[in-house]
C-alpha cells in the first residue's frame, strides 16, 4: 500500500466514517424500521439543534476555547421568544429575529468577558451557563411555556421541502458557510494559528480578540437559531429548552477530530460526529432498552471522555517522542 493511501485511511474522518457505518448496520439489524425514509428524516429532525450548536463551537474549540453556555442560552431564546410573539404581540418571524437577536447579545457577552477582562473561557461560560438558564427560569417562574403557534411558524420544524425536512436546508446553509469561513478565508486559517501558539498569532499580526469575539458572538446567534427551530420541532417555547446540548455539541466536535487543546479540527470531521451521536440517540430506541434518552446521555458523556483521555495520551506520547529525539547525541 502507496504512503498516500495509508495517510488516507490513518484520517480521523476515515475512521469515524467506518464507525458510523457500523452503528448504521448494527441498528439497522437490530431494528428493521431504522433506515426507513421516516426514521432518516426523524433523526436529522430531532438532531438539528445539535449540529448546529456543533458548528459554531468548532471555530471555538479550534482556538483552544470552549462554551459552556449555549444550551442555557438556547432556553433563554426559547423564552425570549414566547414572549414576543404573544406578550409583546409579534409575528411568529419577528420574533425569531429578536430571539436570535437575544442569543447574538448573550454570545456577545461572552466574548466581551473573554476579551476585554482577559477571563479564561471556561470560568466565563460556565458562569453564564447559569446565568442564562436561570434568567430563563426567573421569567418563566420555571413552569411557564408557551405553544399555540400558528401552523406557518411550525412548518419550519415539521414540514418538508422536496421530501426533506425544512430545517435540514437551514441547517445545509449554515454548514455551508461554516465550511468555507474555516477552510476558504484567512478566518479561518488564524483560527487554528490562534489555537496553536496564540502568543505566535498576536507577534505575526493576527488580531486574537477580534477573533474570539467574532467566534463567540457567532455561536450565541446560532444558538438563537438553534432556539427557534426547537421550538418550531416541539411547537412549545419553554426554559428547560438545550438542557444537556452543550455537552453532545461538543462531543460531536472532539469526537469528528478537533483538538480540544486548539490547532487541529475540520468542519467535515465535526458532521460526522455529530451523524454519529445522532445514529446512536435515535438507533438505543430500536434496541428495546429502558430509558433510551437517559442511555444516551450516558454513552455521550462516556464516549466524550475517552476521546478527550486518548487525545491526552497521544499528545503526552508524541511529546516524549520528541523530548527523546531530541536527545539522542548526535555522532
Amino acid at each position: 500500500m502507496s504512503q498516500s493511501s495509508k495517510s488516507i485511511f490513518a484520517r480521523h474522518e476515515t475512521v469515524l466514517l467506518a464507525v458510523l457505518i457500523a452503528e448504521v448496520l448494527l441498528f439497522h439489524f437490530i431494528g428493521r424500521r431504522f433506515l426507513t425514509g421516516a426514521n432518516v428524516a426523524n433523526i436529522v429532525r430531532q438532531s438539528v439543534e445539535i449540529g448546529l450548536l456543533a458548528l459554531v463551537m468548532t471555530p471555538i474549540i479550534l482556538m483552544a476555547g470552549i462554551d459552556l453556555s449555549v444550551g442555557s442560552l438556547m432556553g433563554l431564546c426559547a423564552v425570549a421568544f414566547g414572549m414576543l410573539w404573544k406578550d409583546a404581540g409579534l409575528s411568529p418571524w419577528l420574533a425569531a429575529l429578536g430571539a436570535i437577536g437575544v442569543g447574538a447579545l448573550g454570545g456577545g457577552l461572552n466574548a466581551a468577558l473573554i476579551t476585554r477582562l482577559r477571563l479564561p473561557p471556561l470560568i466565563v461560560t460556565l458562569g453564564t451557563f447559569s446565568l442564562f438558564r436561570g434568567l430563563a427560569e426567573a421569567l418563566t417562574g420555571g413552569t411557564k411555556s408557551y405553544t399555540n403557534f400558528p401552523e406557518s411558524f411550525l412548518a419550519l420544524g415539521n414540514g418538508f421541502v422536496l421530501g426533506v425536512p425544512v430545517q435540514a436546508w437551514v441547517f445545509g446553509v449554515v454548514a455551508v458557510g461554516a465550511w468555507v469561513l474555516v477552510h476558504r478565508t484567512t478566518y479561518g486559517r488564524s483560527f487554528r494559528a490562534i489555537g496553536f501558539a496564540p502568543e505566535g498569532a498576536r507577534f505575526a499580526g493576527i488580531p486574537v480578540q477580534k477573533r474570539l469575539a467574532l467566534a463567540y458572538t457567532m455561536a450565541g446567534t446560532v444558538a438563537g437559531l438553534a432556539a427557534v427551530i426547537f421550538v418550531s420541532r416541539v411547537t412549545e417555547a419553554r426554559a428547560s429548552a438545550g438542557v444537556g446540548y452543550e455537552l453532545a455539541a461538543i462531543t460531536a466536535v472532539v469526537l469528528g477530530g478537533t483538538s480540544i487543546f486548539g490547532g487541529v479540527g475540520t468542519i467535515h470531521g465535526t458532521l460526522l460526529g455529530w451523524l454519529a451521536v445522532a445514529v446512536m440517540t435515535n438507533g438505543l430506541k430500536f434496541t428495546g432498552t429502558s430509558d433510551p434518552s437517559e442511555k444516551a446521555g450516558m454513552l455521550t458523556g462516556a464516549l466524550l471522555l475517552v476521546v478527550l483521555a486518548t487525545g491526552a495520551v497521544m499528545k503526552l506520547v508524541a511529546e516524549r517522542r520528541a523530548r527523546n529525539g531530541s536527545e539522542k547525541p548526535v555522532i
